[in-house]
Order: C-alpha cells, then sequence, then structure tokens
C-alpha cells in the first residue's frame, strides 16, 4: 500500500491501471469502511481510498475541527484489508483557491431529510465527490447504505453528467445489538452507547408495523418520534419513503405487493450532542 499526497503524483500513479475502485472516506474507519475496501478488491486492478475532512460539507456549528482523525489506526486497517493507495490530499491540495463552482443537485432530492436540517450539505458532498472523481478517475465507486440519501444523490450525478462510473452501494454494517456503525459513535458515553441502539429498533419497528398493514404513515411516524423524545432524544425525522427518489409514497405504493421493494424508513436524532442517521430498507 502506498501513499499519495497531491493529485498529480496520484494520476501519474493511476495511469497504469484501467479500472480503478475508489471508495471516498473522511477517515475514523470502522469495519463499514473496511468492509467497502474488501467489497472493491475484485472490482477494479486498483483500489484506492481517499481520507479527506471535507469542509464544505459542514455547518458553521458542527464538528469539522473535532471531526475524529485516526490517521495512523486508518493505515494500519487499510493495508490490512487490502487497500492499494490511499489518497490523502491536503485542503490546499484539494482546493488550493475558493472553490468558487459547486455542484447544485436538485432540491427535490437534496433539500428534504438531510438537506433539510443540514443546508448545503449535498452542495458540499457532490462537489468533494465529483473533484475526488476527477481525480482518481475510477470505474467503480462504493459507498455505504447507512448514508441512504447521500447514495441516491451521488448516483443521480453520476448519471446526468454521464460520468463512466458505477456507483455501487453496500450494505450497512452494525455492532452486535443493532448499532449502525459510523464514525460518530465514537462520540457516545457509556451510557449513551447502550441507548443510541433504540435508533435501529424504532426503525425495526416502523417497518414491522408497515409489514403488518399499517398505512396511516402520519401517526406511525409521529408516534415514533414522541417514543424517541420521552428518551431524552432530539429526533429531527423519523419516515417511510420511497427508495427511489425519498418522496413520501402514495396510498397505493404502501401494499404487501409493492412496499417489500419500493420503501425505506429512515432517522436522525441527536442523542446528547451526537447525531446519528440510520435505515432500513421495508
Amino acid at each position: 500500500m502506498i501513499i499519495i499526497r497531491t493529485i498529480a503524483e496520484l494520476r501519474d500513479h493511476l495511469d497504469h491501471f484501467k479500472h480503478p475502485a475508489f471508495v471516498p472516506t473522511m477517515g475514523n474507519l470502522h469495519d463499514g469502511h473496511l468492509a467497502l475496501v474488501r467489497q472493491a478488491k475484485p472490482l477494479g486492478d486498483v483500489v484506492v481510498v481517499s481520507i479527506f475532512v471535507n469542509r464544505l460539507q459542514f455547518l458553521p456549528h458542527e464538528d469539522f475541527d473535532t471531526y475524529p482523525r485516526t490517521w495512523e489506526a486508518d493505515c494500519e486497517a487499510l493495508d490490512a484489508a487490502g487497500c492499494d493507495v490511499v489518497f490523502a490530499p491536503s485542503e490546499k491540495e484539494l482546493y488550493p483557491e475558493p472553490q468558487g463552482f459547486t455542484i447544485q443537485p436538485p432540491s427535490e432530492i437534496a433539500n428534504i431529510l438531510e438537506g433539510h436540517f443540514r443546508p448545503g450539505f449535498f452542495v458540499g458532498v457532490c462537489t468533494v465527490v465529483m473533484k475526488l472523481f476527477a481525480c482518481v478517475g475510477p470505474r467503480v465507486a462504493l459507498f455505504g447504505k447507512k448514508d441512504y440519501q447521500q447514495l441516491l444523490v451521488i448516483k443521480r450525478m453520476v448519471r446526468q453528467f454521464a460520468l463512466p462510473i458505477e456507483v455501487i452501494g453496500g450494505t450497512t454494517l452494525r455492532a452486535a445489538d443493532g448499532l449502525a456503525l459510523s464514525s460518530r459513535n465514537n462520540y457516545l458515553n457509556p451510557s449513551q452507547r447502550l441507548e443510541a441502539v433504540q435508533l435501529s429498533q424504532t426503525l425495526q419497528s416502523i417497518a414491522q408495523a408497515v409489514r403488518a398493514g399499517s398505512t396511516d404513515l402520519e401517526s406511525l411516524e409521529q408516534q415514533a418520534m414522541d417514543d424517541l423524545a420521552h428518551r431524552g432524544w432530539q429526533p429531527d425525522y423519523l419516515t417511510v419513503r420511497r427508495r427511489s427518489n425519498l418522496q413520501a409514497p402514495t396510498p397505493d405504493q404502501i401494499t404487501p405487493l409493492v412496499m417489500h421493494t419500493g420503501l425505506v424508513v429512515l432517522g436522525a436524532a441527536k442523542l446528547g450532542s451526537t447525531r446519528l442517521i440510520d435505515n432500513l430498507e421495508i
């Protein structure tokens, strides 16, 4: 495994390969990231992992400065997982001047859910991903399904710009109790860590209710929000949406014939100062 810091060196190195497989990350890696690396291994002739904490996708009050940075542990884990190239540019290397050109995803998929509670988030995500794609030139790129909306937005971006990249979603990895693996889980204290599993359990409860025939999604979602709030959470949303576009399903789309291939339940909530997200396909 080699470590590359500049775009020029990366392009020079990758010029010897035809089918790079790419896993973009912000570091502080966990088993979910490493699973994507292992998934990428047979899909290309070189596996590139980027580590870059992207300022553009953080709001002013969010945790850019305190976001966990675990460089040495990340490199050891990536080497063991079969990564070939770690691309770790500095902020000045990737953004040598203020980024005046940005990617503006359509509001119907970018200004809902995460985009509603984190305005401008997907502009930052799409802009850095497009820039990393330009640096790496991958034939395949892998993103975790835990960030469900992000995966959908990036797939749309790649399709609409006719980029020669196959975007693949990796299955969400979970701890033994069901908590989705996330770099931000490291912020949780021991008691919060025990409580954190309630988010995935709440999503399971909503999914089970829909499978059992419940069609009053508004009441179902509100009850779930109230239940989490009573436990001390600050929920942003708990909602059932269509997988294809993350819009609310119409009554005819909540039927046994279509729901098992068409719906997803998504949630985001703060526990203390830590904001967690999760989702479950129904």
